[in-house]
């Protein structure tokens, strides 16, 4: 498994620790995908934004139906996320 240099929460500052803490209320702590953008703010940002909006669009399938989309494709690729 590749080695990625990441912000810890501790560590994380501003914006950072802004995201850091949007994380943490939204899942119960910071996972390892959010973590592995960490040493670019604004590129995690435009990131979470983006899941966001595919995740919780009101048009086409549910929000159920993309959860298990997500899980399905996260087995197939053998990802834990």
């Amino acid at each position: 498994m590749p080695w990625i240099h990441t912000v810890r929460n501790e560590d994380a500052t501003g914006r950072l620790a802004r995201t850091y803490r949007a994380a943490i209320e939204r899942a119960g702590r910071v996972f390892g995908i959010v973590r592995a953008q960490s040493l670019a703010p604004p590129i995690l940002d435009a990131s979470m934004g983006l899941y966001q909006k595919i995740m919780y669009a009101p048009e086409g399938i549910s929000r159920r139906q993309r959860e298990m989309l997500a899980t399905v494709v996260s087995q197939v690729n053998e990802c834990h996320y």
